[in-house]
Formats: structure tokens, C-alpha cells, sequence
């Protein structure tokens, strides 16, 4: 099982150009949260991933050691499925329990902007963990195809705990808590099909979504591809 820990990532998050409308103030409280998150080793996140084999002939249920996800999203229009690539990745809960003593020390904005930075190394762990997951599928001479996080239209959020249970998410300390949200917050799984020659997605997980126009993740997304 691939995993990594203590990664620390503000290095290459500093380096990147600032997401939104900047302004002078976003700019400097954004320099003071990457200060403290430097000065107190705020800054770590961890992942885990595997390929784990189907169990059955595909269907729109897919099952594989024991779990069943409902994910017809994935199903191919050519090729054949195999397996699916499951990965979890954290900030851990440094970052958040920080965020909530400032809050609690009446420094809201610095607090906003640490959070927004926790938000952005969740992002450039997920980003890195997929790459490792297209290399070790390369290796296996699998290709990837789509991406589904719990909650997204393709696949439900009651989906998280399997997800959680195939990625061995508890390596790195990442549970899932009533109500299918994630502990610690700044965590986040998803599943991707894997499988001999997959065709490219044609589809994205951000198409149905009526928030899509505004939305800073799937502005993200439309910039990367």
C-alpha cells in the first residue's frame, strides 16, 4: 500500500500564483498565514492510495474485497474495467485546530486565511496523489480513467466509508464520522477506474452542478486540463 507522511507541502503552494480576486489585504494575510503555518509545522499532509482489483464482471454496482459502490459513472464506453484507484489524502488536524484557536483569540482574518491556505495544500495533496496513482497504474500497464469523490452526482456520500476502508485511510489517521463527513475536515477520497484501455472521460464530475460557474474547485480543474 503506497502511502506517504509529513509531507510538507507549503513550499510548492507558496510558489503558486494566489486563486481569486487578490487585493492587498488578501495578499498579506496570506503571507502571515504561511508565515505561522511555516513557524508551527502547519504545513504537513499525508495520503494513501491502492489499485484494488474488481471481484465481479462489471456493473453499475461495482464490488471489490468485500465493499459495493454504486458508481455507473465509471462504467467505460470501451476497454474493460478492472479495478478502481482509491486514495485519501489529509492536512491532518494541526492546521484546523489552529484555525479555531484564532478564531477563539479574535483574529478572524488571519484565521480565514489559514484555513484558505489548509484548503490549498488539501488540493496540491490530491494533485500529487493522483500522479502517483497514473504512475503506479502505468507500471501495471492499467490506465486511469474519471474521477468521483463521495458526494458528487456519480457517487453517493454514504460511499465514503468503503472508500476510506479500500484506501486503509486509517494509516494516516483519517476516519469517517456521522453524518459521512471526513475527520480530520481538511481530508478528502476519491475513486477513479482503472482498467485496460479506458478511454478518456468524457464527462466531469462539476457538469451537473449549479454552482459549477462560481466554483473555485471546477475553475481549478478547466485551468489544469
Amino acid at each position: 500500500m503506497p502511502s506517504a507522511h509529513s509531507l510538507n507541502l507549503l513550499r510548492s503552494v507558496a510558489a503558486a500564483p494566489m486563486r481569486g480576486r487578490p487585493s492587498v489585504l488578501r495578499e498579506r494575510m496570506r503571507r502571515d498565514a504561511m508565515a505561522l503555518a511555516q513557524h508551527e509545522d502547519l504545513g504537513e499532509a499525508a495520503w494513501s492510495y491502492r489499485i484494488v482489483p474488481l471481484d465481479t464482471p462489471v456493473g453499475e454496482t461495482l464490488r471489490l474485497e468485500g465493499e459495493t459502490l454504486h458508481a455507473p459513472w465509471l462504467l467505460p464506453s470501451s476497454g474493460q474495467l478492472t479495478a478502481l484507484a482509491c486514495a485519501v489524502c489529509t492536512v491532518g488536524p494541526k492546521l484546523e485546530a489552529r484555525v479555531t484557536s484564532l478564531f477563539s483569540e479574535k483574529r478572524a482574518s488571519l484565521a480565514l486565511a489559514l484555513d484558505e491556505l489548509g484548503t490549498e495544500l488539501l488540493f496540491a495533496t490530491s494533485r500529487l496523489v493522483q500522479d502517483r496513482m497514473l504512475a503506479e497504474a502505468r507500471r501495471q500497464r492499467l490506465s486511469l480513467c474519471g474521477e468521483l469523490h463521495p458526494g458528487d452526482p456519480g457517487l453517493g456520500l454514504d460511499a465514503h466509508a468503503a472508500v476510506l476502508r479500500l484506501a486503509q485511510a486509517k494509516t494516516i489517521g483519517v476516519t469517517a464520522r456521522y453524518g459521512h463527513t471526513l475527520y480530520p475536515l481538511k481530508s478528502s477520497s476519491v475513486i477513479m477506474g482503472a482498467g485496460i484501455d479506458l478511454p478518456k472521460a468524457t464527462w466531469s464530475r462539476c457538469d451537473h452542478c449549479p454552482s459549477k460557474a462560481r466554483c473555485k474547485l471546477a475553475q481549478r480543474d478547466a485551468e489544469i486540463v
